[in-house]
């Protein structure tokens, strides 16, 4: 499926899970600082376009291998794969907790307060599936530990669907 063919809710959570690993990053900071400011929905939907698109022409070998750099500078000013991907989970836990960690790695209600007052409203009860939602991308990174903890943390994102709900979104006119 390519990316004309998803339903706008997947390509909006995508950029809310990018807003919420921008914000989780920045908090951070040090090493696992995000590069430049956070993208608009307009500039993140370029960027991922244009990335999609380095993708597709590597695959197909239309472009040298020199264009993996810009492609893996979109991945990460993109966060593409952030939450989901258990290499990129493990290396950034790796990373946060060699400069000391961050209460929202671990603790739900820490989690919450990478979230705007208006966004913490709109979300109302939903706020603990939130916060349990990231955590359980988090427990993604776990996995070379104990080999069942990815397949259970599969089970825990997939039994979620998370409402559309950053403000970001909210000034474009989406809602969720």
């Amino acid at each position: 499926m390519n990316v004309q063919e998803r339903p706008v809710a997947a390509l909006l959570r995508e950029y809310q899970d990018y807003v919420l690993a921008y914000r989780l990053r920045h908090a951070l900071g040090g090493r696992v600082a995000p590069p430049g400011l956070q993208l608009d929905l307009q500039q993140y939907a370029a960027r991922r376009v244009r990335r999609q698109l380095l993708a597709h022409a590597l695959v197909r070998k239309e472009i040298p291998l020199a264009g993996l750099d810009e492609l893996d500078r979109l991945t990460l000013e993109t966060a593409y794969g952030f939450w989901h991907n258990p290499v990129e989970v493990t290396g950034f836990l790796r990373a946060a907790l060699r400069q000391g960690g961050h209460p929202a790695l671990s603790r739900p209600e820490a989690f919450l307060e990478l979230l705007s007052a208006a966004e913490r409203e709109r979300l109302g009860e939903a706020r603990s599936r939130v916060s349990a939602y990231y955590q359980a991308c988090l427990w993604l990174g776990v996995p070379g530990l104990d080999p069942d903890a990815l397949e259970h943390a599969h089970a825990r994102l997939e039994a979620q669907t998370l409402p559309i709900f950053i403000d970001e979104l909210q000034d474009c006119g989406f809602s969720g």
